[in-house]
């Protein structure tokens, strides 16, 4: 298999709007992600496959802060950690069915993935990635003032807690997946962003307080892979303008100049596109050929350049 690519499935794409996010409706969409992913595979993409975490990670430290009374609690890192194997298992058997039923023979393989950051990052002065369910204004303020929490209200679909995000720098399991790779397996990394961690040297590694953007990292990863396509997979069939107004326009073939006005436009809010739009934009300026973003129900027609928005280099 000659083309390489890496497709970025978000978390809110395992967990759909509207969905209370039950294992069983993670498993049946994660099913519907499998499939489009399995024609890839047998179109001749090498597939290394990276996901969000956002609304897991949120249950997992609710779950944790309900239960500090009986059980250790687990900081932002352990929660990263967590979901990767949860998410992991959930893409991996959903894959494993629709590679059987597809007659495919590829083995899959979740890689537990740590991301080095910058322990001065700004971002740690200033929380902006929303994680966990969508709460009502009332709930949100309740939340506020009992826990401490910081939230936003996140692209007009309620209010959010938001935690720090900072840039990635280095993915710590890189050899590792690039030696899975050459074993010709299906790879699920990167989970969640990555666990972050503060990389000290000689061998000392700490978590921190974070959790990075899926999208981020992934450009991060795809650009040290130097696959010849990045797919950015989410709940919109393609990036537009004036989303979810009257006057709205989807964007289908557009450069990186044009991206980068819109932009700078405000286009593309901090909770929801924008951290996509950016991740693209350095994929391509590092060297990338060709990034897609679109929903895993239009992914079939994207690779025909039919649906979807691309950006190329």
């Amino acid at each position: 298999m000659s083309k390489k690519a890496l497709i970025a499935v978000g978390g809110n794409s395992l967990i759909r709007a509207g969905e209370r996010g039950t294992i069983d409706e993670q498993f049946h969409n994660a099913n519907e992600t499998a499939k489009a992913i399995v024609k890839m595979l047998k179109l001749g993409w090498h597939v290394v496959v990276t996901h969000g975490n956002g609304p897991q990670a949120g249950a997992a430290l609710i779950r944790s802060e309900r239960g500090s009374s009986e059980v250790y609690t687990h900081t932002l890192d352990m929660c990263v950690a967590t979901t990767q194997s949860e998410i992991g298992y959930i893409l991996d058997r959903a894959l494993r069915k629709q590679l059987c039923d597809a007659g495919l023979d590829y083995d899959v393989i979740t890689i537990p993935t740590m991301v080095a950051v910058d322990p001065e990052d700004a971002a740690f002065k200033k929380p902006t990635k929303p994680i966990g369910p969508f709460y009502t204004k009332d709930v949100a303020d309740q939340k506020m003032k009992t826990l401490g929490w910081n939230i936003i209200e996140d692209a007009s679909r309620g209010y959010r807690r938001v935690v720090p995000s900072p840039e990635p720098i280095k993915v710590l399991q890189l050899n590792t997946i690039l030696k899975v790779i050459d074993l010709g397996l299906v790879v699920i990394a990167l989970g969640g962003g990555g666990i972050p961690v503060i990389d000290h040297g000689d061998g000392i590694i700490t978590g921190s307080e974070a959790v990075i953007d899926k999208d981020r990292s992934s450009a991060l990863l795809a650009n040290n892979l130097d696959v010849d396509l990045f797919i950015i997979s989410t709940d919109a069939d393609q990036v537009y303008l004036n989303y979810k107004k009257p006057n709205q326009i989807g964007l289908r073939n557009i450069s990186i100049e044009e991206l980068e006005k819109h932009q700078a436009d405000g286009q593309f809010p901090a909770g929801s596109m924008g951290p996509k739009v950016e991740s693209v934009i350095k994929f391509i300026k590092n060297g990338g050929k060709h990034a897609i973003i679109t929903s895993y129900e239009y992914l079939d027609d994207a690779l025909e350049e039919k649906a979807g928005t691309h950006i190329k280099g």
